[in-house]
């Protein structure tokens, strides 16, 4: 069995808060799951996801299980085939969101031509609707489409709190797991080992 793991687990709060206070202290949670699954259950990060994690953990404190228990993997890119039907949906996908970020903007300049006094609130309120508009919902990084590729790859499961991620995962027929519930699917594996069961 193989997880490939995002960034999320560790970094994003309300993920993170089920492993531990700090991204460090989440990363040295996890990885004692992974030492009781050594053997059995396989990690994975693409060295972009693992240089993300990097920023946000003390890699001092985690050596050497950090080392020993995530497998970091590029995917094959050369070799990694991608039905034409997953072009046509992102290059769909991106047309309309160009159209809602525009509407957005069309919005503040209608407020900004009413409210001149608030042109800052006005400005800070676009870059936030631009922003969900445009970014929320797709895979809008290399590392995220790494992460992706990897998993296609290895055949295994994304591991992501990432909406963008988790709906393209979907589409391409990838197993994924929401990293909201990841602690207790590592648990119930620790059980299933500890019962001598295969997995």
């Amino acid at each position: 069995m193989r997880f490939v793991l995002d960034t999320s687990i560790f970094v994003n709060p309300e993920i993170r808060g089920k492993f531990g206070d700090s991204p460090t202290e989440a990363m040295r949670a996890f990885l004692d799951y992974a030492e009781k699954l050594f053997g059995r259950i396989e990690f994975y990060m693409p060295p972009g996801i693992y240089r993300e994690v990097m920023h946000f953990v003390d890699e001092e404190e985690l050596l050497p299980e950090i080392e020993l228990y995530i497998i970091k993997k590029p995917p094959n890119v050369h070799d990694i085939k991608i039905p034409a039907f997953v072009v046509y949906e992102l290059i769909d996908d991106i047309r309309r969101r160009i159209d809602k970020g525009l509407r957005v903007a069309e919005r503040a300049v209608r407020e900004g031509v009413i409210e001149t006094d608030n042109v800052d609130r006005i400005i800070q309120k676009l870059r936030r609707n631009y922003r969900k508009a445009l970014r929320e919902g797709i895979v809008d990084s290399k590392e995220d489409f790494e992460l992706i590729l990897l998993a296609k790859e290895l055949d295994a499961t994304i591991v992501s709190a990432d909406v963008g991620i988790l709906t393209w995962a979907q589409k391409m027929g990838i197993k994924w797991i929401d990293a909201a519930n990841f602690r207790e699917v590592l648990e119930g594996l620790v059980d299933k080992l500890g019962e001598g069961k295969n997995l």
